[in-house]
Formats: structure tokens, C-alpha cells, sequence
């Protein structure tokens, strides 16, 4: 009886092991998607900074025009 307990208990501690070694796998996976998108948004937020930059000097060189 105490032996079937033990193959039970060994096989739930099996899985639990297999669950927590596929939760590590996808963790790093979302872990290396997130470094991804980070950088990609500040790409992003470059080129967003750039497209500024180059409005406001439009903008600038207008408003000396119409002066």
C-alpha cells in the first residue's frame, strides 16, 4: 500500500517537474518577445522623435516666411 502511495506521490512530482520545465520555456520565450517589442518601440519612438523634429523646423521655417 505504502509502495502504491509512493509511485502516485512520484508520479504527481513527475509532472509537476515537467509543468514547472515548460512554465520556465515559455517564460523565456515571453521574455525574449518582450525584449523584441522593446525594441522595436524605441525604434519607433526614434523615428517619432525625428518626424518631430523635422515638423517643428517646417513649422519654423513657415512662420519666418509669413514674417
Amino acid at each position: 500500500m505504502s509502495l502504491e502511495l509512493l509511485s502516485k506521490l512520484e508520479t504527481k512530482i513527475q509532472a509537476a517537474l515537467e509543468t514547472i520545465e515548460l512554465q520556465k520555456m515559455e517564460l523565456e520565450e515571453e521574455k525574449q518577445k518582450s525584449a523584441q517589442l522593446q525594441q522595436h518601440n524605441e525604434q519607433l519612438q526614434q523615428e517619432l522623435n525625428s518626424w518631430n523634429e523635422k515638423v517643428t523646423g517646417l513649422v519654423g521655417l513657415l512662420n519666418s516666411e509669413v514674417e
